[in-house]
């Protein structure tokens, strides 16, 4: 698991408990808290500086409201220098103007190294942070301070809750400003060892551009498989085009992972986008050579758009890859009967049930449930009653299959595969004269559309047929 996915999976856990008060609380400075007290004397310091900050700037801003906005700053900066002690430089309290320069502490080993801390009292539903460009720029991290009190002039104690943090590498933001919520945080126990990760580059005597390539790659490795995991979460769930969003975001940080583009192409695939879904997988195959599931669905988009030859050049390198692969063997064999090759496709088919007996069950019940979803989804999509009908067909229930290739017809009158496949089912039930009727309709329809290999099986299954049924009646 890399890092970025563990601090998230651990802040679910600290939103959960934050309501509760089962949190962890240490008051031993420089050890990580969630929880930490600021009261008595120490607050009454912080009281003492904020009303002299109010003194400075009552001539432009309200007084109290200068008050509880420095109070807010400190008391989150307080929080921030207890847990991290000596690491960072000191909490300012020089009472000059102009402020702190968007920048509230840096690490004490490395002056380059900004944190900018922000606090905020509020709900944890629906308190937000913000930042400005200016401080992404100037800063490595965003450190996330909660107030659980209200604050103000009498409070007497505050409990302050380490939110979280953000590195700014994960900040897009070039001008004005950007607010997150809780959720979107990384758990802020992390914090300490994300900066000793920045501070290998100090150890290191790495160069300002070393640091700030360092910087992105220790972000970027874990980010593409926040991305990646993110993706194949919607893909999981079809969204499809939700899971390209996230392949893409990942390709952008690492335009050289196979995986990835064979990821993009299948979401492409599932969206009937063959064009691009073949350049993905081009793209995967360019970068692995010997990757057998990408030539394997290459087949698939070009079998899909009616380029058989190709497809079985693309199937016959995926089985010189893996000659176990049941999958290649099965698609070849489709691909082959469709150029009118049925010994070829017979061998295929042999090959793929010698390698994996239960290869045709299992996949028939795949496909039996995605053509469900699918005309859930779409109840006027002929070609997934056909493709349903080719699954229930395979499992041996040829009488369901007989219902789906009719509704296929019906939404598509002039099916010529869906005559011909319901043919091949009646035929199984011993109903040839039926049979015969659909494999005629076939055989017109493949006449008219030029499928002159189609238009020659369908005449030899009514052939077949009719010779049948002929030695049916003088048997009788």
């Amino acid at each position: 698991m890399d890092w970025i996915t563990l601090l998230r999976s651990l802040q679910s856990d600290f939103i959960k408990r934050l309501p509760s008060g089962c949190l962890l609380h240490c008051q031993t400075e420089g050890q990580y808290s969630e929880l930490t007290i600021i009261s008595g004397e120490r607050l009454k310091s912080l009281r003492d500086f904020c009303w002299l900050m109010a003194e400075k700037y009552k001539r432009t801003s309200p007084v109290r409201d200068v008050f509880i906005n420095n109070l807010k700053g400190k008391l989150g900066e307080e929080v921030v220098k207890e847990r991290l002690a000596d690491y960072i430089t000191e909490v300012d309290y020089e009472k000059r103007f102009g402020g702190d320069g968007n920048i509230d502490f840096t690490l004490s080993c490395d002056r380059a190294i900004g944190i900018e801390v922000k606090s905020r009292h509020g709900s944890i539903d629906r308190v937000r942070w913000s930042v400005s460009s200016e401080e992404v720029e100037k800063n490595a991290v965003v450190v996330c301070i909660l107030i659980q009190e209200e604050v103000n002039e009498a409070q007497p104690e505050y409990h302050l809750f380490v939110a979280g943090f953000l590195p700014t590498q994960m900040i897009k933001l070039k001008t004005g400003r950007i607010s997150f919520g809780i959720e979107q945080l990384l758990y802020g126990g992390g914090l300490f060892g994300y900066l000793e990760q920045l501070q290998f580059a100090e150890n290191h005597h790495f160069s300002k551009q070393q640091k700030n390539q360092f910087r992105h790659y220790i972000y970027s490795e874990d980010l593409t498989q926040l991305h990646v995991k993110q993706g194949d979460e919607c893909f999981q769930k079809r969204e499809y085009e939700a899971a390209i969003k996230n392949y893409n975001a990942a390709l952008q940080l690492n335009p050289h992972d196979a995986e990835v583009y064979y990821k993009r192409g299948l979401a492409r695939y599932y969206l009937v986008d063959d064009e691009k879904a073949i350049q993905d997988y081009n793209q995967a195959i360019k970068i692995n050579p010997k990757y057998a599931k990408a030539y394997n669905q290459l087949g698939l988009a070009r079998y899909e758009l009616g380029d058989y030859e190709q497809a079985i050049e693309d199937y016959t390198q995926a089985i010189r890859i893996n000659p176990f692969d049941a999958v290649a063997y099965r698609n070849r064999a489709d691909a082959r009967f469709h150029i009118g090759d049925n010994q070829g496709a017979i061998e295929d088919y042999t090959q793929a049930i010698k390698i994996n007996p239960d290869y045709v069950d299992s996949n028939a019940r795949s496909e039996l449930e995605d053509y469900e979803q699918a005309i859930k989804i779409n109840p006027d999509d002929a070609d997934a009653y056909y493709n349903r009908g080719n699954a229930r067909f395979d499992l041996g229930d040829r009488a369901g299959a007989i219902e789906d290739y009719t509704q296929a017809i019906k939404i598509n009158y002039n099916y010529g595969d869906a005559y011909y496949n319901r043919g091949n089912a009646r035929s199984d039930l011993g109903d040839k004269l039926l049979a015969i009727e659909d494999f005629q309709k076939a055989t017109d329809l493949y006449w008219k559309e030029g499928k002159l290999a189609e238009h020659k099986d369908a005449r030899e299954r009514i052939l077949e047929l009719e010779i049948e049924e002929s030695l049916d009646i003088l048997n009788f």
